[in-house]
């Protein structure tokens, strides 16, 4: 047998893969959980356009708030990951997320744009604390040539938050919910979107505790189970000053950054977006009456992601040797193309409240949902347990996860000032224009990383990556 072959041949111990099943559900439903605590404000902005006269500008200006306190925070909690264990983060994570969403919906004081912008910023914070955390465990639970399968179903897992909240809230505004005749959220009520989703974060929390362990040795196992090629010594943590170090001169990991500024510069822009997308564009009332297209659409849209990012894991790992860039930058490329022909369409006068219209623009998010996600797994999920191994995963996705949100800020505020001026006239055509200009330069990143791979083993280098 080859060795080409051989590397994707891994034999575990009797009982691992349950026990790996157990961590890795757990982890989803805790990430999933954080994710309706995430995803529930978009449906919130018709009631802030409606009760605080939040324009598009004003909405977007809280949304790229939230944006730049997660990606800072990513740079922080990666590194305090590496130190303390990922468990340990993602659960002070869950415990901030609660308590600022809960605050959001039962606070009388919250009204005005600062008071918005500062429990952005702070839920922005809280949320960061998941994705180092959850990539830290993982990668003292996959070998490299797993990993990449792994962040697409991972990807999967962690999207049913977002289906979740998809289903959950669009019901919250247009019937309420009333449980043995108590009414728990009535009908229109936007801040019922902010005290039902903690309820699930704090159940997964909980099993979190009790089925969650950092690396195999805690679940009984031995320690050469999962061999990191990075720093197979025993342990999961290392001193701030090493991770610190050692990421910040790892030198494909900018190149994933930058790339992944372009992942988040689209994928936040279409998630947190399409809620104005539908009103403004689609002539729906999401506000009042969420059409039966609209949920459907948003429901479709975090499962095609699931699809995109498996089947992006599943090339790099079988068909890519565990690389990730060549496929990353025929995904980016792939998607700028499918975006710029959204664009054309929509000049054509094809998107809009008709019919056709309507069916028109929801498969157009739905196919960029597809795209963007594909590489969303592959860039931030398995290259940083790649270029951290076990010890450093945790600020190696903190690292370019920050870089995801620092790109969907300044996509997000560009979308708002650009719509703000040519929405009247143009409609959403310069949001595409956007979304496929990101799309493309994420390519040439992908690109610039791989001539950077061939210089480096031309010259006897071996990196992983």
């Amino acid at each position: 047998m080859s060795d080409s072959k051989r590397q994707f041949i891994i034999h575990h111990p009797p009982g691992f893969r349950r026990r790996r099943g157990l961590n890795w559900g757990s982890l989803g439903l805790m990430y999933a959980s954080y994710y309706m605590c995430r995803y529930n404000f978009r449906f919130a902005t018709p009631g802030l356009r409606n009760e605080f006269d939040f324009d598009t500008e004003k909405i977007t200006k809280l949304l790229a708030i939230w944006a730049l306190a997660y990606g800072t925070g990513q740079l922080i909690n990666g590194l305090l990951a590496d130190r303390a264990g990922g468990k340990r983060i993602m659960l002070i994570g869950a415990v901030g997320t609660i308590t600022i969403n809960l605050i959001l919906g039962f606070s009388p004081l919250v009204s005005t744009f600062t008071t918005f912008a500062l429990l952005s910023l702070l839920n922005g914070y809280f949320q960061s604390f998941g994705a180092p955390g959850m990539v830290k465990i993982n990668a003292a639970w996959f070998h490299r040539t797993e990993r990449g399968v792994f962040a697409g179903i991972f990807g999967g897992m962690i999207q049913l938050g977002q289906m979740a909240i998809s289903n959950l809230g669009p019901h919250m505004l247009t019937a309420g919910i009333v449980v043995f005749g108590i009414t728990l959220a009535k009908q229109g009520e936007w801040r019922a979107l902010f005290q039902i989703p903690p309820l699930f974060t704090a159940a997964a929390a909980v099993f979190m505790v009790f089925a969650v362990k950092d690396e195999p040795e805690q679940a009984g196992f031995a320690q050469d189970v999962v061999v990191d090629e990075i720093d197979d010594s025993e342990g999961v943590t290392v001193p701030l000053s090493k991770s610190l170090k050692t990421i910040l001169t790892h030198p494909l990991v900018w190149f994933y950054a930058l790339a992944y500024a372009c992942t988040g510069g689209v994928r936040h822009s279409v998630d947190q977006l399409s809620i104005l997308f539908f009103e403004d564009q689609l002539g729906f009332d999401m506000a009042n009456d969420v059409p039966r297209i609209a949920m459907w659409t948003l429901v479709l849209m975090p499962f095609v992601a699931f699809l995109g990012s498996l089947m992006s894991g599943i090339a790099s790992d079988k068909f890519a040797a565990g690389k990730r860039a060549p496929i990353a930058m025929f995904l980016y490329f792939f998607e700028a193309l499918v975006i710029a022909g959204a664009a054309v369409i929509l000049t054509r006068g094809w998107v809009g409240p008709t019919t056709a219209g309507i069916w028109t623009g929801c498969i157009i998010l739905v196919l960029i949902s597809m795209t963007v996600n594909s590489t969303h797994s592959l860039v931030g999920a398995a290259a940083p347990m790649d270029i951290g191994g076990k010890k450093m995963a945790g600020f190696a996705a903190g690292l370019i996860d920050s870089f995801q949100y620092y790109g969907a800020a300044i996509s997000i505020m560009i979308t708002g000032k650009v719509l703000a001026a040519t929405q009247e006239e143009h409609g959403y055509f310069y949001w595409y224009v956007i979304m496929a200009g990101f799309g493309l330069l994420g390519g040439f990143a992908m690109m610039a990383l791989i001539f950077r791979q061939r210089s480096l083993k031309a010259r006897g280098l071996k990196v992983t990556g």
